[in-house]
């Protein structure tokens, strides 16, 4: 429950979105940073504003007055995506690299450097030129600052960044690295190293300076949006009608002469599930945070503007980039024996989760990857290993043979236990497995394993402690056009916690380590994307790791966002998946391109 004195739909239900007499009447008081601008914020009709559901938590935003997305608290989740743009974009459901602050780049033919052209005319939103300097200040940057996001990798994969000129900037590598543009110059999903205007940030403390100052334009990034109210309950975000890149055809993206068609964003903060869909199936809102098929499914059903990507169709949603599987310690028993583990995976009835705790809105995964358009040859390629390593069959006899097999035997109660010692499978996770965790815990009890699902608010420090014995829910942020990224997480530099999650939990939680597998995926590092040879290299690596099973697939995670047509159209859908819907991603400014008024 929002706890402001007067209720937002005060405002949500306005004619206008707008005005500082307005907003004080409905708010109340205001942080100094945003006071400072109430007189110079306009009405806006509400046909031109976006309003979203989403952000934070109980009601309130986490991120307030952090401009500074490298500052501890920073998220780009909550609108400032919005802010900030990209070298490049890529869209992984169109398998489509954008250029946008650059215009393109080279590597060298070793793979040893990479020489990245800067775009002409782009600006910060202050007016400053965005330049190739730029691009140096903010890499030199991270390179000296472990505390910063991307630090570490910066260190280890940078010689040096330097701009020859105002639009070239020529990146030196420590050893051959043909996939450096991909993963860090290319906004996809939540990845891509956000650039810092050099002539506000030298001399500053780069973790300790906030960047935010509404009467200053602060932040400034070079995206068409500025910040013009933002406090712990509410956040305004307007169009900046001299953005750089009006002029500028960006193809089928943004024609030149063109503006977004979303004049102001309004950011509600997430409250609960029950109270994100009141505002949906009431219009108050245009476009919300994810929803389970639970609620989703009804709430189209009773209001025909709104629509999920697969419009009122199951699996109402697309193909996040976040497989799910059920992670355990491999280094504690007993399942540092991989018969143990395929043991559990044997025991779980995928689709019977997917029917009962997802209404039928998903599919099981094979293997940890998210079945996008690039990644599908390489699903093609280990057809014969999936016959061998069967992930997804269900079939509570391979339970029991691999189970007697090491010394187990079911007690008086139906449980596997040796020695007098029950194996207990305690899952951990979190509300959006709310539906699937108490199924999987009951089909493993089935199958002889005493467990429960819970959702303790520490599960994660419990998880990634190195000492729980059970096992948890939780997904791979990794691969999405190259299969390297998810195998790289399972490489032994990964196998222990150093300080960050390795994109979504990595390996890092399992522990696992194979030396076989590392020598497949070194191999791997220095082949370029695209290249045939990794359909081989990929059949290598998946041969080590299906046999070993180190974290058990379950299914593809979905969003099940929902989108209303009744002042915005051309979402991204089925039928027009030019991107994923998510605003809390990087590739939202992909999205503001796009969505039409509908009058």
């Amino acid at each position: 429950m929002l706890d402001t004195r007067h209720s937002r739909e005060s405002v949500l239900r306005a004619g206008t979105v707008g005005g500082a007499a307005a907003l004080a009447a409905t708010f109340g008081g205001l942080d100094v940073g945003t006071a400072g601008a109430q007189a110079a914020i306009p009405d806006v009709p509400r046909n031109r504003t976006l309003q979203i559901i989403g952000g934070g938590g109980g009601g309130r935003f986490t991120d307030a007055g952090i401009g500074n997305p490298y500052a501890a608290g920073a998220t780009h989740q909550i609108g400032n995506a919005a802010l900030w743009e990209g070298l490049f974009y890529y869209s992984a459901f169109g398998d489509e690299m954008i250029p946008w602050l650059a215009t393109g780049y080279s590597y060298s033919e070793d793979f040893s450097s990479l020489t990245v052209n800067i775009r002409s005319g782009a600006k910060w939103g202050d007016g400053t030129p965005f330049t190739a300097k730029d691009v140096e200040f903010t890499f030199n940057l991270l390179m000296t600052n472990l505390k910063l996001s991307y630090g570490a990798d910066m260190q280890k994969y940078l010689k040096s960044v330097a701009a020859s000129d105002d639009l070239t900037v020529n990146f030196a590598f420590t050893t051959p690295n043909p996939r450096f543009l991909f993963e860090y110059l290319a906004f996809k999903f939540d990845n891509g190293v956000k650039l810092l205007p050099k002539h506000i940030f030298e001399g500053q403390d780069p973790t300790e300076f906030l960047w935010f100052d509404v009467a200053k334009g602060w932040p400034c990034g070079t995206g068409p949006y500025k910040i013009v109210l933002w406090s712990e309950t509410q956040k305004f975000m307007d169009r900046r009608d001299d953005w750089w890149g009006k002029d500028v055809d960006f193809g089928g993206w943004s024609a030149a002469g063109n503006l977004p068609d979303v004049q102001r964003i309004v950011f509600v903060p997430y409250s609960d599930d029950n109270r994100l869909a009141q505002l949906m199936a009431s219009n108050d809102g245009d476009l919300g945070f994810t929803l389970l098929p639970q609620i989703i499914k009804p709430l189209i059903e009773q209001n025909k503007q709104l629509i999920s990507h697969s419009f009122n169709r199951p699996p109402y949603g697309y193909i996040d980039w976040w497989p799910n599987s059920l992670w355990v310690n491999t280094e504690l028993e007993p399942w540092n024996d991989p018969e143990i583990r395929w043991a559990l995976s044997y025991a779980l009835d995928r689709q019977q989760v997917i029917e009962v705790g997802y209404e039928g809105a998903g599919i099981p995964t094979e293997i940890p990857y998210p079945a996008y358009p690039a990644l599908l040859p390489f699903f093609g390629s280990i057809k014969d290993l999936l016959q061998k390593y069967p992930t997804n069959k269900f079939d509570l006899g391979e339970v029991d043979k691999r189970m007697k097999a090491k010394g187990y035997a079911k007690d008086a109660a139906g449980f596997w236990a040796k020695g007098g010692k029950r194996i207990v499978i305690d899952i951990l996770g979190f509300s959006i497995w709310a539906t699937s965790g108490p199924i999987l815990a009951e089909q493993l009890r089935k199958a002889g394993f005493e467990s429960a699902y819970s959702q303790p608010p520490d599960w994660t420090a419990q998880a990634i402690s190195g000492k729980f014995g059970g096992a948890w829910l939780f997904g791979h942020g990794a691969s999405i056009a190259d299969p390297y990224y998810t195998l790289y997480l399972y490489s032994s530099v990964n196998s222990k916690p150093q300080g960050n999650t390795s994109g979504g939990g990595g390996n890092q939680w399992s522990r696992w380590s194979n030396k076989e597998f590392d020598k497949v995926i070194e191999t791997m590092n220095n082949v370029p994307m695209g290249d045939p040879r990794l359909l081989d290299l990929f059949h290598d690596a998946m041969a080590i790791w299906l046999k070993e099973l180190p974290t058990i697939p379950v299914w593809q995670f979905y969003h099940w966002i929902p989108m209303n047509t009744l002042r915005w159209t051309n979402w991204p859908t089925v039928l027009n998946s030019y991107v994923n819907g998510a605003y809390w991603h990087t590739t939202f400014p992909l999205m503001l391109h796009k969505i039409k008024p509908v009058s």
